[in-house]
């Protein structure tokens, strides 16, 4: 069982998809604890300098989907 799972899905013009995605990447950059605004909500999550990244584009049946996967450890490496 995860820890925790949050999912959202919602529909977004070109430029507030933009909006998201380019605080995702100013969080990440910041890096430490990085605070997300997610619908009503923020979430702060702990994004280290390394993580494992994979990016999976589909097209098929009248539609493109584009998955943008960022992964790393919930501890800190050398953490007891």
């Amino acid at each position: 069982m995860k820890d925790l799972k949050f999912e959202q899905k919602s529909s977004l013009s070109r430029l507030e998809a933009a909006d998201q995605l380019a605080a995702l990447a100013e969080a990440l950059r910041h890096g430490g604890n990085a605070e997300l605004e997610l619908g009503p909500g923020k979430m702060s999550l702990r994004v280290p300098d390394e993580l494992r990244t994979e990016i999976e584009v589909e097209v098929g049946d009248g539609e493109i989907e584009m998955e943008i996967e960022l992964k790393w450890p919930t501890r800190q490496a050398g953490a007891a």
